[in-house]
């Protein structure tokens, strides 16, 4: 059987949530000052200054000469993983706010690594009834839009070294029926886009269009989720339009600075 879907706590800390976040910040992106982490979180430079001394003292965070912080030896990523997300982030991060603009809808990009799907930027939408940012939050590749996607863009033998039964031999029942999948990923790749309706969260249903390189391979997914409430299927074919002119243009930025 596959996890239970992801539920938000009954009772969440924001003191906690506010570390975790500050956590995956230093870890995707490689550094950030006091003032940066603030803005991001929306609260006081007192209090960004007691989170990240607080992940000091636990080695989740280092600060350097320059007085910014990174991501400490409990964190810490390769240099090039680092660069590669905090300039996809970066290069993204107009897009999305362009794309809530227009939707007012919550609005990710999302990275694949291995079976997992890793939310590197969120915007979330004005409405009072919306999907919060999932920021720094990774979920199994299969059960994701996004996720689904990048898959989609793997040869089946990469497929296949993805979801290895060894890999599993601690977890068997989270491996996905590779048939099954297999299916999901043609009809993805036909149509170009993907649509996840309760699949990772209840309540919560995503649309996602790749974002491709030069060579035309899928970095990245754009992804924009809503509560299901108020997802109507007959304004599927917009909603993808608007996704897709947005990760055109980030495909242009990401052109422009190679």
């Amino acid at each position: 059987m596959d996890k239970p879907l992801k539920t938000p706590p009954p009772y969440p800390i924001a003191s906690v949530d506010h570390a975790l976040r500050v956590a995956a910040m230093l870890q995707l992106e490689g550094g950030a000052t006091v003032s940066q982490i603030a803005e991001r979180l929306g609260v006081a430079r007192s209090t960004a200054h007691r989170l990240l001394a607080m992940l000091v003292y636990r080695d989740f965070a280092v600060q350097d000469e320059n007085r910014t912080y990174r991501a400490g030896p409990v964190l810490e990523l390769a240099a090039h993983s680092q660069s590669l997300v905090s300039r996809l982030r970066a290069a993204a991060l107009p897009h999305l706010h362009r794309v809530v603009g227009l939707l007012d809808e919550t609005t990710n990009l999302i990275v694949r690594s291995g079976d997992t799907a890793r939310f590197i930027a969120s915007v979330e939408c004005r409405q009072a009834l919306r999907v919060g940012s999932r920021e720094g939050m990774v979920f199994p590749a299969h059960r994701t839009t996004a996720g689904l996607l990048l898959l989609a863009d793997l040869p089946d033998e990469e497929l296949e070294e993805v979801y290895a039964p060894e890999r599993y031999r601690d977890r068997p029942g989270e491996r996905p029926d590779l048939s099954r999948l297999r299916s999901e990923l043609r009809r993805i790749r036909r149509n170009g886009f993907a649509v996840n309706q309760e699949r990772s969260e209840r309540g919560l249903v995503a649309i996602g269009v790749p974002v491709r390189d030069l060579a035309g391979t899928a970095l990245a997914s754009l992804a924009m989720s809503m509560p299901s409430v108020r997802y109507d299927r007959h304004r599927l074919q917009p909603l993808v339009a608007t996704l897709n002119a947005a990760a055109r243009a980030l495909e242009e930025d990401l052109a422009e600075q190679r």
